[in-house]
């Protein structure tokens, strides 16, 4: 190395326009590697494992990252979340899209199961954390909110990797949207109840819930109307109606970065307008699915390198598989017991264990929290981190292995890969 660095600099004496040799690889030249090398260990996995690509991805991010071989430091996974982050507000954007409300209307136990099971998961959890593990009533609370909603990048990626189309796979993913929706205005309400906790801060603790959640709904809503309105202008270009979805998607994203809203919150809110208000399904489109991986290969790469598997031992391990099993069984007895009886018992525990998945969403909700009280969250989420690190390898598998047995998926020998 120190032949390279004197030749380098002989060859500045003559060539003045030269930089000085870099002490490190650029963090976009390691980020650029770990991608590919996701994708590479995704199709690896996929072709000749069976296992969902989601596993790779994430086992390439948390082998790279901080808490193992530290390929990517945390200043380098600072550079790289806002592109996390744009990932995610798409997937979410697509997931919100699924929240057909005409469907609840039309099949009334749909709504209760989402609210049973998400009931259910937020008790228990809260319970287990402030009884079990001995974490305060409001990060109790923050752990619960965290870890109640199924990931709805997995879900949705995992139906779209195995081009799952039937009862299980649609209600699956509209049960996840759903408990997304109302883990989101949870999370809002925690946000309050922590600032009450921590500061004493009565104002704070009642303006910053509103703020999240009115926030979000106004870029969403204003995202979605901007959206359509273009589209109506562009209606003999589907590809431009394309560009204008994902355009406008980028401005909400911006829009919430700047006023400090969640951007999955405010992306999942425009999905959700969209779905009520483009009843002449201006951007309906059907070539996305392939873009959800380009999206998914960068989220949960970075998502697996932010696991803190550094802080995994047996004691936290044990705690977190603990906080899964009353996660797993709350949201399989609320499927189970709610509504749904137009669904036979067998595809109803399939739906159970379809809505499992536990992954980015938990830990972008974390970061939100962590930002906020950096010298008590890091430790006090500690626990729904390790359990979203788990749930990054076990929860793929279970979605897929449901839709699988629910006889929904294209046969392997036939199905391509996205």
């Amino acid at each position: 190395m120190q032949h390279l660095r004197d030749a380098w600099e002989a060859m500045q004496d003559r060539l003045f326009f030269l930089p000085p040799l870099p002490d490190q690889v650029d963090p976009l030249i390691l980020f650029a590697l770990l991608v590919v090398a996701g994708l590479l260990v995704g199709q690896l996995l996929y072709r000749h494992f069976g296992l969902s690509r989601i596993v790779g991805y994430v086992l390439a991010g948390a082998i790279a990252g901080p808490g193992a071989l530290g390929w990517l430091n945390t200043e380098t996974l600072a550079l790289a979340k806002p592109v996390a982050d744009t990932a995610l507000g798409l997937l979410l954007l697509e997931t919100g899209r699924h929240l057909d409300l005409r469907w609840l209307r039309a099949n009334r136990g749909l709504l209760p199961a989402a609210l049973t099971e998400s009931s259910l998961a937020f008790a228990g959890i809260f319970l287990f954390s402030y009884t079990i593990v001995g974490l305060s009533a409001g990060w109790s609370a923050a752990t619960a909110a965290i870890t109640m909603a199924s990931a709805p990048a997995v879900v949705l990626l995992t139906t779209e990797e195995n081009h799952a189309q039937g009862q299980v796979s649609q209600r699956t993913l509209l049960l996840t949207a759903l408990n997304c929706a109302f883990s989101f205005v949870v999370f809002s309400c925690v946000l309050g109840v922590l600032h009450a906790e921590q500061t004493e801060d009565i104002f704070n603790a009642l303006i910053h819930p509103f703020w999240v959640l009115g926030g979000s709904v106004l870029i969403g809503l204003g995202g979605a109307r901007i959206a359509l309105g273009i589209a109506r202008v562009q209606q003999e270009s589907p590809v431009l109606r394309v560009f204008v979805l994902v355009a406008t998607a980028l401005l909400a994203i911006g829009t919430a970065r700047m006023l400090a809203v969640p951007v999955f919150l405010s992306l999942f809110m425009m999905g959700v307008a969209l779905s009520l208000l483009d009843k002449d399904r201006l951007l309906s489109y059907t070539n996305l699915p392939d873009g959800h991986w380009i999206l998914a290969i960068v989220l949960f790469v970075v998502t697996g390198a932010m696991l803190p598997l550094q802080d995994l031992s047996w004691s936290s391990g044990l705690l977190a598989l603990g906080l899964l099993l009353v996660r797993g069984a709350a949201k399989f007895a609320g499927v189970l017991w709610a509504g749904q009886r137009d669904l036979p018992m067998a595809k109803r525990r399939l739906v159970g264990l379809g809505i499992q998945p536990l992954s980015a969403t938990a830990i972008f909700m974390a970061a939100e929290i962590v930002g906020i009280y950096p010298e008590v969250g890091s430790q006090a989420l500690l626990l729904p981190l390790l359990a979203a690190a788990l749930m990054e390898f076990i929860g793929p598998q279970l979605c897929r292995h449901a839709l699988q047995k629910a006889g929904e998926t294209v046969p392997e020998p036939t199905r391509s890969a996205p």
